[in-house]
């Protein structure tokens, strides 16, 4: 009987369960601790390896990424929209300032063809904008672009670059709106209207309590609703245009045709239309197309687009037709009014009419219209600044809670706020010309890098996912852009002569043969679904030419912004970016593995 009871307690023991395996513990993250950030700082350098040069691809960015910012944004917007809006994220009051230097010292009364030309340098960039917004409409702009192109790192830097140019510049137009309004109401706004700090250093030592107002109302206003911002932006731009439309007509009604051969004073200026020859044109050129900056904010809309494919191409090359011909207008006008070496550099429009018999009250009216202007630059600027920093959220290479979309605004309620405190605080104690030598060299590296990334993206990557060899592509675009470079700095730097037009010849005709070359020996990879660049490669590269040669323009307190700017984005993302991303992407798919292998043992 005992016996029995043993193999009995044996068979049961024997067919009972065996104890199940341990639960795997959760990965840990890279911020929960001290001794965390400390390993994940130890891991740096193979997190780099791993995040730096990761890409998404387009379904990513449109499906999971996009998941991030919980609530999603109301399709609301149509071309006419887009229009409206890249019409008055360009027409600031750039346009105000710029002309006269340009007219006055390097293309004369051609500062017509300047403006057509910097109009079709910046109708190509936009190209370039539109087929990646069509096959990819999404809010983050050129981040988004860079990231399925070139990976996280180069998406991040010109990313972070572009928002400081950004909050910069809508710090900058927001102090120059206290001076137009001035202007407008004939009161010395500058001196009654700002603060005076003793202590403060110069530059920084007069508060603009209306530039903070004005910027924190625009805020207000970009949080309710893209839709409500959209039909205020179309208000605004209606009332500039009609300024604009004072200006052109009074132009061509009380100016003199004259004017466009004949200078004021013909002992010391040279005169005829083209008094600084062809290369006076191409100065003027590069000094207006800052002016064009603005329609990329158009781009970073297209997440709320009806209609991607028909509304985008549409509102982004309409708006810049638009305002290229607007633009020539303008610059007639003015050339017109004045002989141009008698061009008031500070002030021309105001200055051409304000001088006629009786015309005194002319000034206050552009003065009036120049504010009108700076809403709609200020409204357009702010509301792609945010949406950049939203989808830059979804990344995780900046804190995750602003790439949150809130559900009944449908808006990046987060990054809009954000933002506009960080802007209004500038605005707050710098001066415009400080904020001024920090500005428009992102944009154009951006513009530059966009147009690469085309190229890399049709003659690398299919649309099924699969990659053809990068190296020739990649060839391309170094040697391409060291021509550039090499017909930049002959242009800006040799003196005038026949070495030099032979050099630029040269140049030239080495980059048409490469171009050539790269076209008959490297096969598309991709053909656009929707939309795509016409005439590929010559367009994109014409654009990555010609933003090489605007980058070649700017002064070295430009570059020096940008190295030192740029060394601190780099610092941020070693020291949080990578191992923020890392935790959300790596770590991620780790704690969904730990989560099912943990599901299935209590099952």
């Amino acid at each position: 009987m005992e016996k029995m009871q043993n193999l009995t307690a044996a068979a049961i023991s024997s067919s009972s369960p065996s104890p199940p395996p341990p639960l795997l513990p959760p990965p840990t993250s890279s911020f929960a601790s001290l001794r965390a950030y400390g390993q994940a700082v130890a891991d740096t350098p193979r997190r780099l390896r791993r995040r730096a040069g990761s890409v998404t691809t387009t379904f990513e960015e449109m499906s999971r990424l996009r998941a991030r910012s919980g609530a999603d944004m109301e399709r609301s917007l149509r071309w006419p929209d887009l229009v409206g809006l890249g019409i008055g994220g360009m027409v600031g009051a750039g346009v105000f300032v710029a002309t006269g230097r340009a007219a006055r010292f390097d293309a004369g009364p051609a500062i017509v063809i300047s403006y057509a030309i910097a109009g079709l340098c910046a109708l190509l960039s936009a190209f370039c904008y539109t087929e990646f917004a069509v096959d990819m409409p999404v809010a983050g702009g050129a981040f988004s672009y860079l990231r399925v192109t070139f990976g996280e790192f180069a998406a991040y830097l010109t990313g972070a670059n572009l928002i400081m140019e950004y909050v910069f510049s809508n710090a900058a137009v927001a102090r120059s709106f206290t001076a137009y309004l001035g202007t407008a109401i004939g009161v010395d706004t500058t001196a009654k209207w700002r603060i005076a700090v003793a202590g403060l250093p110069e530059g920084f030592n007069q508060l603009d309590l209306l530039a903070v107002a004005v910027i924190l109302l625009v805020s207000i206003c970009i949080c309710c609703s893209t839709k409500e911002s959209s039909v205020l932006n179309m208000i605004l731009t209606a009332i500039h245009f009609a300024f604009i439309a004072f200006i052109v007509v009074a132009g061509f009604c009380r100016g003199d045709v004259r004017n466009l051969t004949h200078p004021a004073n013909p002992a010391e200026s040279p005169g005829a239309f083209m008094p600084y020859g062809v290369a006076g044109i191409f100065n003027g050129a590069a000094m207006v197309y800052l002016s064009y900056i603005g329609y990329d904010a158009v781009s970073t809309m297209a997440e709320e687009v009806r209609s991607p494919e028909r509304d985008i191409p549409v509102g982004v090359a309409g708006s810049v037709a638009v305002v290229t011909v607007l633009y020539c207008l303008m610059a007639a006008s003015m050339t017109m009014l004045v002989p141009y070496d008698a061009i008031n550099t500070e002030s021309p429009f105001s200055a051409a009419l304000g001088g006629s018999d009786g015309w005194g009250w002319a000034s206050k009216l552009i003065g009036a219209g120049a504010s009108f202007g700076i809403l709609t630059s200020l409204l357009v600027s702010m509301l792609g600044q945010a949406r950049y920093l939203c989808v830059i959220g979804r990344s995780s290479v900046v804190p995750a809670w602003l790439a949150q979309v809130h559900p009944k605004t449908a808006t990046p309620v987060n990054a809009s706020v954000f933002l506009g405190v960080f802007t209004a605080a500038i605005a707050l104690f710098t001066e415009l010309d400080v904020l001024l030598n920090l500005v428009s060299i992102g944009t154009l590296f951006v513009f530059y890098m966009v147009g690469n990334a085309v190229i890399y993206r049709r003659y690398v990557s299919s649309a099924s996912g699969s990659t053809a060899s990068a190296w020739p592509t990649l060839s391309f675009l170094f040697v391409f852009s060291s021509v550039a470079l090499s017909f930049t700095l002959v242009w800006k730097l040799a003196p005038a002569g026949a070495a030099k037009a032979a050099l630029l010849a040269v140049f030239t005709a080495s980059a048409v043969a490469l171009l050539k070359a790269f076209q008959l020996l490297v096969p598309e990879a991709r053909k656009p679904e929707h939309w795509g660049v016409p005439l590929m490669p010559w367009v994109p590269a014409a654009s990555v030419f010609l933003n090489v040669f605007l980058l070649g323009s700017l002064d070295g307190a430009s570059y020096l912004r940008f190295v030192v700017f740029s060394a601190l984005a780099v610092a941020a993302y070693v020291f949080y970016g990578v191992h923020s991303s890392f935790d959300a992407e790596e770590n991620g798919s780790l704690f969904k593995a730990v989560a099912e292998h943990n599901s299935s043992q209590l099952v």
